[in-house]
């Protein structure tokens, strides 16, 4: 005998509501933005298992890397900025304060022996989120987290290496680690964006001197082509880097833009009563618009016109090198989201290209909230934000993206104040001496990668199928069958 009509809609609505349940976001409406972030959110926080007992907190499972997590927690401290929403700041606050230690240098015991510099500078972008939207304070034991931010700075400046290739940082902190003769754009814009995002903060020169002269290192690298304004990913000195490896990444555009912006809107506290002292105007200071606009507007121009190719019709994020082609790795999965997060950041601190900036933040947010219809409840978000059909891909790096596109929406729309300095109105407060101490001791599992194999994409395929093949026999089964 045959179920009734009523139980066998139940039934295929169960079946079919992770084909057809995509989300959808009005980014121009607050509470549109801030209900879909929410669901996004929750499946990010859902791969957390820091908060297990027997885990440690800041932890994300395999196949996730340590940088990762500290990314993930910044997405999450601009969620609560953005929405209001404090459900997770104690594990935020918790994660955070143990990754960073006692000492406030994100230097986990377990972590040392391969965490590289472009690793520890994730966690500390995490640490200056906290500070600049006077996130809640870590525990009393803890160091602020601005001081936590200058603990990883001090530790960085004194790997700044002068004996190969000019100076700059090497991606990999000890000799052993394979990697050491290169010096990348994640590490070296990592600790340029720390220093002119400190400078901002604390009105300190010292930062600001570092900031410079870590961009000069890089701009007369073969980093950076200059006339063309593209920024390549490494360079090995064993060659003297003379050649770079030139494959296209979001984040290493996004990392310098985001540190220039910094910088053009800090205003040097000593410098300006030099200037006012001396009756010299501020375009007379270093950080002035006639130093650093021009390399704001080049470098945005060019990632807008790489990473959102025109042919396509549309202004959504494309992570051109691997997106195409269907062979991102867990790393790659996150480069649009912090990307994203930069430029809605630099369209409050340069007003310059604000207008310019916009309109791709909420075609990119649209899109990425159509991609968010995979998994078994039809909620979780897959890479390409340029179809609502989802990719059938999912994971950390994905929601991490997408919660971004989707939040930076509320800085328009909620008319939302930029990052805060000491000068206006930032809580955290400088310890310039963080950071002289050693590392701390608590325990973090190490974590490694896994790329999306053939396999997970066939995989992801046979899902699809099955799901047309459930709603299209279901239809049948309800309207053709009798009681």
């Amino acid at each position: 005998m045959l179920p009734s009509t009523l139980p066998r809609l139940v039934l295929l609505t169960s079946i079919t509501t992770s084909c057809i349940n995509a989300l959808k976001v009005d980014v121009t409406n607050a509470d549109s933005i801030k209900q879909t972030a929410k669901t996004v959110a929750t499946d990010l926080m859902n791969y957390y298992t820091g908060w297990h007992p027997g885990d440690n907190p800041g932890n994300l499972p395999p196949p996730y890397y340590w940088w990762e997590a500290g990314g993930m927690f910044g997405h999450m401290i601009d969620y609560w900025y953005y929405t209001g929403d404090d459900s997770w700041n104690d594990n935020v606050t918790q994660a955070i304060s143990w990754q960073a230690g006692k000492e406030g240098t994100f230097m986990p015991s377990n972590q040392t022996q391969s965490e590289g510099n472009d690793d520890q500078v994730f966690w500390a972008f995490t640490a200056m989120d906290a500070a600049e939207l006077n996130f809640r304070a870590p525990p009393k034991d803890y160091p602020s987290w601005v001081a936590m931010g200058q603990g990883a700075f001090q530790l960085m400046s004194e790997r700044w290496d002068d004996t190969a290739c000019g100076g700059g940082l090497r991606w990999q902190i000890f000799q052993w680690n394979a990697g050491y003769d290169y010096k990348n754009v994640a590490s070296n814009g990592g600790f340029f964006q720390l220093a002119a995002r400190l400078a901002r903060y604390t009105g300190n020169d010292t930062y600001t001197h570092w900031a410079e002269k870590s961009w000069n290192w890089f701009s007369d690298s073969v980093l950076y082509d200059a006339q063309n304004y593209q920024i390549y990913d490494g360079t090995s000195d064993t060659n003297n880097c003379t050649t770079a490896g030139k494959t296209p990444w979001t984040y290493n555009y996004g990392i310098y833009l985001n540190g220039l912006a910094y910088l053009h809107s800090a205003v040097s506290w000593i410098l300006l009563i030099l200037a006012l002292s001396s009756n010299l105007t501020l375009r007379d200071r270093q950080t002035g618009d006639d130093k650093w606009l021009p390399h704001i507007k080049g470098i945005l121009n060019t990632l807008l016109q790489t990473f959102f190719p025109q042919k396509m019709g549309n202004k959504i994020f494309i992570e051109v090198n691997c997106e195409p082609f269907g062979n991102c790795d867990t790393d790659n999965y996150t480069f649009k989201g912090f990307t994203i997060r930069w430029l809605a950041t630099i369209a409050q601190l340069v007003p310059e290209v604000a207008d310019q900036i916009w309109p791709y933040i909420q075609a990119s947010g649209a899109g990425a909230a159509g991609q968010c219809s995979g998994g078994a409840d039809g909620t979780k978000c897959g890479f390409e934000w340029n179809t609502t059909t989802w990719d059938g891909t999912q994971g950390v790096g994905q929601q991490m993206s997408a919660l971004a596109a989707i939040n930076a929406n509320m800085i328009k729309v909620g008319n939302l104040a930029p990052p805060h300095s000491l000068k206006s109105g930032g809580q955290s407060k400088t310890d310039p001496n963080a950071g002289s101490g050693g590392t701390n001791d608590n325990p973090v599992e190490l974590i490694y990668t896994r790329k999306i194999t053939t396999a997970d994409k066939a995989g992801a395929g046979i899902i699809t199928s099955m799901c047309l093949g459930f709603m299209l026999f279901g239809a049948y089964w309800l309207v053709a069958t009798p009681e």
